[in-house]
């Protein structure tokens, strides 16, 4: 039996590092993947990452789309927006403020935030890896709603216990933490062990 896709959102929000390797690892581990990315999400991996379009983004991510479909995030009728379409749940990494009000107040206005509204509803997994900071109460209230309705709310804050040299390695930590929260068994950063 085939593996449900994992519906995978990059948005305007600072962090487009984040997004592109959680993209990379499941596209090299053939996830099944649904993609979307927002255009002020384009805007930051062009801003951050030096990527502007699909061409690049696959080279960037291992060359291998055998398992990614890309979606247009205009195209409100496409598949990810119905509940009739199973998938393994929702990441929206990064994922930027308006995008979490959007979610939070039920106003899906994309694709991206119409899938997020299809996960809730259909009490699918929705992860949302937010990166602002600091968080004004607005924010706090939005994530609080998001939360309240069925969201995991995973910021962007690695930890440093795992001695990090690079700053690849704290965007594995937060990575990682994604794919553990999706279920996927698919480790590559070294796990607290209850000693240094």
């Amino acid at each position: 039996m085939s593996r449900l896709p994992v519906t995978l959102a990059l948005t305007g929000a600072s962090g487009a590092p984040y997004g592109l390797r959680l993209l990379e690892l499941l596209a090299t581990h053939h996830v099944p993947t649904w993609l979307m990315i927002s255009a002020h999400g384009w805007r930051l991996l062009a801003e951050e990452c030096g990527i502007k379009d699909d061409r690049a983004l696959q080279q960037a991510t291992g060359g291998d789309w055998g398992s990614v479909r890309v979606f247009d995030d205009k195209d409100r009728g496409a598949e990810p927006a119905s509940g009739s379409a199973p998938n393994a749940g929702m990441v929206i990494c990064p994922c930027s403020m308006g995008t979490v009000a959007a979610i939070a107040h039920g106003t899906s206005r994309s694709l991206i935030e119409r899938a997020a509204d299809v996960a809730l509803k259909e009490r699918r997994k929705l992860i949302l890896v937010p990166r602002e900071t600091p968080l004004s109460l607005v924010h706090l209230r939005n994530l609080t709603l998001a939360a309240e309705a069925g969201a995991l709310v995973l910021p962007a804050a690695p930890g440093f216990y795992h001695h990090p040299s690079a700053v690849s390695d704290l965007v594995d930590f937060v990575v990682q933490r994604v794919l553990d929260h999706l279920g996927l068994e698919i480790t590559f950063v070294k796990r607290w062990s209850g000693s240094a």
